[in-house]
């Protein structure tokens, strides 16, 4: 369960010493800490359903969507990558569950493509596969080619073509043009090429 430090105060209200017992139930395991003034009760949860609460409006995306889905090779373990918007600057947090990242997108393409999944009496938000990889090239620097995108796609990213041909056209057909950037006005001519 997370708790704030309100809910401990409240919690801990008949103690002389709050913020002593908080510590003495971190140093007893008891509490987790996530970031200051935000605690988990069990050290048995998956980073992923935390990632939202630790750094807000936030959903999961980039990389560690992309491994999710099996889009890429690589399995991301206790590295929670997260998309938000209107922050300016790349937040980081690390603790007993992950490293936790998150970096801005677009405005316009924050609130499209994002789904909520209840697990364990907790919810979370995931980008869904086409918004990941999206969110993904948008953070990447940008090609100048087809044939760059291809070559990041393929052999920098190692997402398999079969894969990208399974993506729906039309979701990403909505979404690329939000971002403004090249990378997403190549994905377009991509996924026209592919189908």
């Amino acid at each position: 369960m997370i708790l704030t430090f309100d809910d401990l105060a409240i919690k801990y209200k008949d103690y002389t010493d709050i913020k002593g017992k908080i510590r003495r139930d971190i140093l007893s395991k008891q509490l987790i800490p996530l970031k200051r003034g935000l605690y988990e009760t069990n050290a048995k949860t998956d980073g992923k359903l935390l990632a939202g609460v630790i750094y807000s409006p936030s959903y999961l995306s980039f990389d560690y969507a992309l491994s999710y889905y099996e889009m890429i090779p690589e399995a991301v373990y206790q590295t929670y990558t997260s998309a938000t918007y209107k922050k300016y600057k790349t937040k980081r947090y690390e603790n007993d569950f992950g490293l936790y990242t998150y970096r801005d997108v677009p405005n316009a393409v924050y609130n499209i493509g994002v789904k909520i999944i209840l697990e364990n009496d907790y919810s979370y938000q995931i980008a869904i596969p086409e918004k990941a990889l999206c969110d993904k090239l948008y953070s990447i620097s940008p090609v100048t080619s087809l044939k760059g995108l291809e070559s990041l796609l393929f052999d920098d990213l190692r997402i398999d073509m079969y894969v990208l041909k399974q993506l729906n056209k039309n979701t990403i057909d909505i979404l690329a043009p939000l971002y403004c950037v090249n990378n997403l006005k190549y994905l377009l001519k991509l996924m026209e090429k592919l189908n």
